[in-house]
This record gives structure tokens, C-alpha cells and sequence, in this order.
């Protein structure tokens, strides 16, 4: 499986998935320390900063999956609840915009619970039919971290949404 990942941070979805045998092609990050950290410890591996200047970059790798966790300030019930009026918030039609002209076969994006009540839930509705529009059919669930070995609650939403059908996003989870 190869994949392109957006908002990398220092990069988790790599470190879960390196046991599959999936790679890397490219990463999306603009922060200064996680960028070092990607450089390190990936140091074949371009990452093309400002996922907003997609179409900007080399067009050189065919990906199977976009991944990525846009920041969650927008969505978190700790924050100031813009959803998709915050520039971060609208990361996640970015991210809808990069699936439709990269057109994987599998997308995964992560995010908090709070993106489900954004806007009493418009914000939510607005991703998924974005989704739906250009082709892929989704599935969602919050997942614990503290069910999967990790000594911390961290509650997250996952969507997988797979290119042309429901019930294959939907097996996944």
C-alpha cells in the first residue's frame, strides 16, 4: 500500500503501519520540529509542506491512501467551536480536494469527537457528503486508545472511505 499522509506531526501513521510492509511517499507538514523529525527519520521521503499548495506539487507518485488528523482546535469541545469558519477546521475540505485529484482508492482521516457536534453536526454532514460527491463510500467510528494497548483514554473519530463502495470503508472499521 503506498500513501501520502497530511498534517504528519512526527509521523504515527507510518510507525503503525511499517509492520504491513506499506510505504510512505510523500508527507504534508509544516510545523518546524515534526518536519526535523520526518527529515530524520525519513530522510527519503519528501515532504511537500502547506497541504493548501497541493496542486503545486510534483505529480510523480500514484498513492493507494490519503491519510491524515487535521488539527482538531476547531472541532474540540475545549476550543472555540468555529468548525469549518477556522482555517484549520477547513483543512478537512482540503483534504476533500486532494482526494478528488489524487482520487486514491482509500482515504483515513482522524479527528476528535467534537467534529461530530461542530455546528449542531453541519460541519460533520458537510465532510461526509463532500465525500459521498466525489465518489467514495464512508464509514466512521470512535475508537479508545486505551482499548488497543495504549495506558491513556484518547477517544478519537475515525472515517475510512473507500473509492466507489460503503462496505469496504465500512469492514475496515
Amino acid at each position: 500500500m503506498r500513501y501520502g499522509s497530511v498534517c504528519s506531526g512526527i509521523e504515527a501513521a507510518t510507525v503503525a503501519w511499517h509492520g504491513l510492509g506499506w510505504e510512505p511517499q510523500w508527507f504534508s507538514e509544516i510545523e518546524q520540529f515534526p518536519s526535523a523529525v520526518l527529515k530524520h527519520n525519513y530522510p527519503d521521503v519528501p515532504n511537500h509542506g502547506d497541504m493548501t499548495q497541493y496542486k503545486d506539487w510534483p505529480n510523480d507518485s500514484t498513492i493507494d491512501l490519503l491519510v491524515g488528523g487535521t488539527p482538531c482546535q476547531s472541532f474540540s469541545v475545549a476550543g472555540l467551536r468555529a468548525g469549518l469558519d477556522d482555517p484549520r477546521g477547513n483543512l478537512a475540505l482540503t483534504f476533500i480536494a486532494m482526494a478528488e485529484r489524487l482520487q486514491p482508492k482509500w482515504i483515513v482521516l482522524e479527528n476528535v469527537p467534537g467534529v461530530l457536534s461542530s455546528n449542531r453536526g453541519r460541519d460533520f454532514g458537510s465532510f461526509l457528503s463532500a465525500l459521498g460527491n466525489i465518489g467514495y463510500g464512508w464509514a466512521y467510528r470512535i475508537l479508545d486508545s486505551q482499548y488497543f494497548g495504549v495506558p491513556q483514554r484518547r477517544r478519537r473519530v475515525f472515517v475510512v472511505g473507500h473509492l466507489g463502495d460503503w462496505r469496504r470503508a465500512a469492514s475496515v472499521l
